[in-house]
Parts: C-alpha cells; sequence; structure tokens
C-alpha cells in the first residue's frame, strides 16, 4: 500500500489540485459507489428453558440501496441514490450534474470498478473532455480513497438493519448524506486520515 501511495498518489495530486478552492480551473473530487444493505442479524445471545434449543425469529427482509458520491479536500460532498444497478447511464448522469454544479473542469479520481472502464463510459469522457476528467487509482488500493471514510461514516450512522423498507433507507441514508454536506469540517477531516493524507500534502 506504502509503495502505491508513493507510486501513483503524487501524480495524481500534482496534476489536479491547484488549491483547495477550485481557483485555477481544476477541481478534484474522488468518489466511488457505495451500497447500503439491510440483512436479518441475529442477536449474539439467545435463551431457551433448560434442555431446550434456543431458537430465534428473524423476518428474512433483504433489501439495499445504492449511492455514488464524491467529495473534495475543501469540504464539499456530491451523491446521488438510487435502488438500482450501479450503470455507465448512473455514472455519466452522476458526472453531468457534477460538473454543472462545480461550474469549472472537475478532475474525477476513482478506482478501477469495471463500469468506470466501460466503452459507454469512455465515450462520454470523450465528448466531455472539457467539463471531466477521470484518473483511475492503481488496483486493489481502496484505502487510498478518502471516499471510503464516507463509506464507513455512512455506515456506522445509518443503520440498514433497523429500516422498515428500501424506501425507508433510502430516506435515512439521503439525511444523513444532506447532513455531512453541511458539516465541511467533518468532510475535510476525511483527508487527513493517516492513510488519505497525502492527498492534500
Amino acid at each position: 500500500m506504502g509503495s502505491s501511495r508513493r507510486r501513483y498518489g503524487r501524480g495524481w495530486t500534482r496534476n489536479t489540485r491547484r488549491s483547495p478552492s477550485g481557483r485555477g480551473g481544476r477541481r478534484p473530487s474522488w468518489c466511488g459507489p457505495i451500497s447500503a444493505a439491510c440483512v436479518p442479524i441475529l442477536p449474539r445471545r439467545a435463551w431457551a428453558p433448560a434442555g431446550h434449543t434456543p431458537t430465534v425469529r428473524v423476518n428474512g427482509r433483504r433489501f439495499r440501496v445504492n449511492i455514488m458520491s464524491a467529495v473534495a479536500s475543501r469540504g464539499a460532498l456530491w451523491f446521488t441514490v438510487f435502488p438500482g444497478k450501479f450503470t455507465a447511464k448512473v455514472f455519466t448522469a452522476f458526472l453531468d450534474r457534477l460538473a454543472r454544479q462545480a461550474g469549472c473542469k472537475v478532475h474525477v479520481i476513482a478506482d478501477r470498478h469495471p463500469v468506470y472502464r466501460s466503452k459507454a463510459v469512455r465515450a462520454w469522457l470523450k465528448g466531455n473532455a472539457e467539463r471531466i476528467e477521470l484518473h483511475l487509482m492503481p488496483g486493489y488500493s481502496p484505502a487510498l480513497n478518502p471516499d471510503e471514510l464516507l463509506n464507513a461514516d455512512l455506515k456506522h450512522h445509518v443503520h440498514a438493519a433497523r429500516a422498515a423498507s428500501a424506501d425507508n433507507l433510502a430516506r435515512e441514508t439521503r439525511r444523513f448524506l444532506h447532513r455531512r454536506q453541511r458539516q465541511p469540517r467533518i468532510l475535510c477531516g476525511y483527508f487527513r486520515a493517516r492513510h488519505v493524507r497525502y492527498t492534500i500534502e
């Protein structure tokens, strides 16, 4: 991991970052897909009368919502919550909205998810080169992506197993992410974590 950070990390930041505020017409954003899932969770302990085997009733609910998100070191967050599969259409729609909201060219740094390398995404990027540029991270290095800290933050605060339905889970997810958008100090804190601090150095 350390060697990957030294080999690749400096190149991304040198090529994409001008200033935290985006002056110079460039804004680097780290992005990735997140999945919040509801699956039955069993209690750690159960009891029964002596001589009987303990049994636990579960409702068998299984549902999930997917999130596409991007974070920037100046404390900005963009996201979309969607119920279906993560596809090239979802990703390019997200990039289009990201570029419109940023108001300048955005450099998006992401992992090597198959969607990012698909023919449809490459064609869209070619037609929108003046608005968006995609930089792919080295393989098998999710810990180098600050967006993974948003993923961990979300899963710590949104208790998917308590959701009554997929709509309820999506609503709670949006509520959390909207709250984080109003808390740039916390978003900036992601980038100060030891393993991703290279992104702002």
